[in-house]
């Protein structure tokens, strides 16, 4: 199946340069100065960065899987837990980028935790709607995406 505008918007490789732009624009102020309406701004157009991230890798992965038409509300399932595990990282994540500074060992320990505890509870939550999706389909669609997470596994033990 090829992907449709609804799965791949264009000019979506040009946002992260756009964000970088954009980033360094709002902390250009005078004297490097950054204002609270800057703050927002950028962090608004980072959180739209992200958002395009994640879409752009359910799109991928949508491809790769080779999602047929029938398997589609399954698909739509597997997106959204994969949009709302995404979504519960980034926001750890922030919070703990804008504590660390002020962060004990103590608090360092229970973020840390934190993040941990959501990665494990964003598989547990994607695992099921996944294994529906896995179960509808073909036996070349299943080794094809036994393949697909077997080498990201692999790359990820790498970055490790």
């Amino acid at each position: 199946m090829k992907l449709t505008a609804r799965y791949f918007q264009p000019g979506t490789a040009f946002v992260l340069p756009s964000i970088a732009f954009l980033s360094a624009l709002a902390l250009a102020g005078p004297a490097g100065a950054i204002t609270a309406t800057d703050a927002q701004g950028t962090s608004h157009v980072l959180k739209i960065a992200k958002q395009e991230r994640i879409d752009m890798h359910i799109s991928d992965l949508h491809a790769k899987l080779q999602i047929t038409r029938s398997q589609e509300q399954l698909w739509l399932k597997v997106a959204q837990v994969m949009r709302d595990n995404a979504s519960r990282m980034d926001s750890l994540r922030q919070e703990r980028a804008d504590d660390v500074k002020g962060m004990t060992a103590l608090g360092d320990l229970k973020s840390y935790g934190e993040i941990a505890d959501a990665h494990a509870d964003g598989i547990r939550k994607l695992t099921p709607v996944f294994r529906d999706l896995y179960d509808s389909m073909s036996d070349v669609q299943k080794k094809n995406a036994d393949l697909i997470f077997r080498t990201r596994e692999q790359h990820a033990s790498r970055r490790n």
